[in-house]
């Protein structure tokens, strides 16, 4: 029981930093922030389709490198909770390989465009903001995430491998 916590923790620390140095990464090259957004982090929210420490780990992440990108308190809330909202929704139908990128796609698709207007108070309508930010998304979690997805299926059983697995075998 122990080791499965120690697990899940790792996880989601691994993937919390792994979505930072990503987005911080974005940010420097001006792909992070603004109307057209392309966080090569949010290709990660295809992760809870292996492991369900991916949902805070990614939100985690997501809530660091708000802060770190200088994002105002209210995009960091509502931003996290769209990548909570997207990561839960990946982790329900982690059944469906190919819907994976679906919920964090719609989640920031539905949530951001309204963080931008009111409290970026950006030049644009929502439905503007609906469409670059759904492109965005669309780029990081569709193909980026699609692409990650399927690389990692080869190693899903080395990288996501549970401590019961080990345990059995060494006794």
């Amino acid at each position: 029981m122990r080791n499965k916590k120690v697990l899940f923790i790792s996880q989601a620390a691994m993937i919390a930093a792994l979505y930072v140095v990503l987005t911080v990464l974005a940010n420097a090259l001006g792909l992070a922030n603004y109307a057209i957004q392309v966080r090569f982090s949010e290709a990660l929210t295809v992760l809870p389709f292996f492991t369900p420490a991916a949902i805070p780990g990614l939100t985690i992440g997501c809530v660091l490198s708000n802060l770190l990108t200088g994002c105002l308190p209210l995009d960091i809330a509502f931003g996290s909770l769209a990548t909570l909202i997207g990561a839960v929704g990946t982790y329900l139908l982690r059944k469906y390989k190919f819907a994976a990128p679906i919920p964090p796609i719609l989640a920031n698709t539905l949530i951001v465009p309204f963080i931008l207007a009111y409290v970026y108070q950006f030049e644009g309508s929502i439905f503007y903001f609906m469409l670059t930010v759904g492109l965005g998304e669309l780029i990081s979690c569709g193909i980026l995430g699609m692409l990650l997805l399927g690389v990692l299926m080869k190693y899903r059983n080395v990288i996501f491998t549970s401590f019961t697995e080990e345990s059995r075998s060494s006794s």
